[in-house]
C-alpha cells in the first residue's frame, strides 16, 4: 500500500500503469508471465521464497534461449540492510531500504529505465551466488499457471529439442531453460551422465551393464543408471563414465 501510494505521488514525473500485484513467488511469477511488465518491485523477504531466489527463476526464464521472455528490471525492497551488501552494487542491480522515500524510489525507477533488461540477467545470477541464495523449487509455466517443483523430488533432467524434461516420481514436466546453466546453479545435487542429461546423486540406486543384442541394438557394452523411483534406466555415455563412477562411488 506504501509503494502504490508513493507511485501515485510520483505519477505526474514518472507516468505509469501498475499492472499487477502479487502475495507470493507463483502468482508473481505466473503475473510476470503473462503481463511482461518492465519494472517489478520485489520484496527480499517473503513467505516461502526470498526476493533474490525469485529474482532468479525470473532471470532464468529470461535466458531460456529461442523462446525467451522479456527480462523485467528488478528494483529490491528490503526492511533490513543487512542485505545492502556489495553484491547490490552491481551496476544493473538497485535496492530500497523501508520505509521507502519518494525521491528515493523515483530515482531508482529512473535509474532502471536506463539500463538493459539482458544486463540484469546476468547482474541477478551474480547477486544469487553473492548472497549464497540458491533455488529451491524449478518454476514450471504450464496452461496458464506456475508450478513449483521441489528440487529433491527431481530424478534427473533431460534436454530435448528447446526443451528440458523434469522427471519426478509421479510425472513429467517441461521447462525453457540451459541444461549448462542447471547443471553449473546445481552442480553438488546432479551429476551430468550424457551430454543431454543431469542425474540427481540421491536418486542413482547403481548401474548395470549392458550388452545390445540383435540387429538393432548392435553395437559395444555400455553402462546405464539403475534409479529410485522411477523404472526407467539412463544411459550413462563412454566420456562420462569415468567421472559418473568416482563422484557417485
Amino acid at each position: 500500500m506504501r509503494v502504490r501510494e508513493l507511485l501515485a505521488d510520483l505519477a505526474p514525473q514518472l507516468p505509469h500503469r501498475i499492472v499487477g500485484e502479487a502475495a507470493n513467488a507463483p502468482e508473481a511469477l505466473s503475473q510476470i508471465e503473462a503481463a511482461q511488465p518492465q519494472i517489478v518491485l520485489l520484496d527480499v523477504q517473503m513467505p516461502g521464497m526470498t526476493g533474490i531466489e525469485l529474482a532468479r527463476h525470473i532471470s532464468a526464464r529470461a535466458a531460456s534461449g529461442e523462446t525467451a521472455r522479456p527480462m523485467p528490471l528488478v528494483i529490491f525492497i528490503t526492511a533490513f540492510d543487512e542485505f545492502a551488501v556489495d553484491a547490490f552494487e552491481v551496476r544493473a542491480i538497485d535496492y530500497l531500504l523501508k520505509p521507502v522515500r519518494a525521491q528515493r524510489l523515483l530515482e531508482a525507477l529512473q535509474r532502471a529505465l536506463t539500463r538493459l533488461p539482458a544486463d540484469q540477467v546476468q547482474a541477478i545470477d551474480q547477486l544469487a551466488k553473492a548472497t549464497n541464495t540458491r533455488r529451491r523449487h524449478l518454476s514450471v509455466h504450464e496452461r496458464g499457471r506456475v508450478i513449483l517443483v521441489p528440487l529433491e523430488q527431481v530424478t534427473y533432467l533431460k534436454a530435448e529439442l528447446k526443451y528440458i524434461t523434469v522427471r519426478t516420481a509421479e510425472r513429467e514436466y517441461l521447462i525453457e531453460e540451459s541444461l549448462t546453466s542447471l547443471e553449473e546453479e546445481f552442480v553438488d545435487r546432479f551429476v551430468r551422465i550424457h551430454r543431454n542429461a543431469l542425474v540427481a546423486r540421491s536418486s542413482i540406486a547403481g548401474f548395470e551393464r549392458v550388452t545390445p543384442t540383435g540387429e538393432e541394438e548392435a553395437g559395444d557394452p555400455y553402462w546405464q543408471v539403475v534409479l529410485r523411483d522411477v523404472a526407467e534406466r539412463l544411459p550413462v555415455s563412454r566420456r562420462q563414465w569415468s567421472t559418473v563412477k568416482n563422484l557417485v562411488g
